[in-house]
């Protein structure tokens, strides 16, 4: 049996910017990716802790040390400059491995810095 896990969290980040013309996504900083072991295109959950909205997008790496988080096309509907999100990515395996599995967790400062 294969279940779906908790791979990786970043934890109360702020949103630095929204661009509503763009193709949708979620703009993370470098150093925050390589922290929870998340990379480019990689699909993540958002949650923002402001106003409760949840959704799903892929990742654009950001500006390595700048803390940029944007919300850009769509999904810049879903939160303002300064809310707070989760992002989260899962991973699939066999149960017996999920048993085994720690995930990335990652709790930044208010700067959006490691």
């Amino acid at each position: 049996m294969r279940i779906e896990v908790l791979k990786s969290k970043i934890h109360n980040v702020k949103i630095t910017f929204t661009q509503l013309n763009y193709i949708g996504s979620i703009t993370i900083d470098e150093d925050l990716l390589d922290a929870a072991n998340m990379i480019e295109n990689e699909k993540v959950l958002i949650v923002n802790n402001n106003n409760g909205e949840r959704f799903e997008t892929y990742i654009i790496k950001g500006e390595r040390g700048s803390g940029i988080i944007g919300l850009n096309g769509a999904a810049s509907r879903k939160g303002m400059i300064g809310d707070e999100l989760i992002i989260i990515s899962f991973a699939t395996m066999e149960f017996e491995e999920a048993k085994k599995h720690q995930p990335w967790l990652v709790f930044p400062n208010k700067f959006n810095k490691i």
